[in-house]
């Protein structure tokens, strides 16, 4: 239960975190009618258990970890905006975002300055608001997780049959 409720909790957070960007630069977020952003929840679950599978067992320096956290973060979430802005495009037939004007940008989907941007958010979201959040995830209760996934799943169905 603790990915699941991880996906939820950062999937929301990113789609107010959206949200409120969108809200400055008068855009559009996420493609689901819901009040969430999955690559978000997708993307922390992926650093989250990256970073316990390789810390759990090794004990290594702050500097290191955080590189490393650095690094992973970097890399994968850039690779995973990558692969969703190219999926978001066939499936649903919308370009949600374009670095193409971006300096070192790399085809419309990334570019450094995003995956620097990405690096930064790991480290953050490992040091400083996991911690914080962990301690929210602990208290929610299980129907609140299954509730969560039914609304989700009627949410997916709904933006596949009304959007596409």
């Amino acid at each position: 239960m603790y990915y699941l409720n991880v996906f939820f909790v950062y999937s929301i957070l990113g789609h107010l975190l959206e949200t409120f960007v969108y809200m400055v630069n008068s855009g559009e977020s996420g493609i689901l009618y819901g009040f969430w952003t999955p690559v978000y929840g997708i993307g922390c679950i992926i650093i989250i258990f990256c970073y316990q599978a390789l810390f759990r067992r090794h004990h290594l320096s702050k500097k290191i970890e955080a590189l490393t956290v650095f690094l992973i973060g970097a890399v994968l979430l850039t690779f995973i905006e990558w692969v969703g802005g190219i999926l978001i495009e066939i499936l649903f037939g919308y370009v949600f975002w374009d670095y193409s004007h971006f300096k070192f940008h790399i085809g419309p989907y990334i570019a450094w300055e995003m995956a620097l941007i990405w690096g930064i958010a790991s480290l953050a979201l490992i040091f400083f608001l996991k911690p914080i959040v962990d301690k929210i995830i602990k208290k929610i209760p299980k129907w609140a997780t299954i509730l969560c996934s039914i609304l989700f799943i009627i949410d997916v169905i709904c933006t596949a049959c009304f959007k596409l």
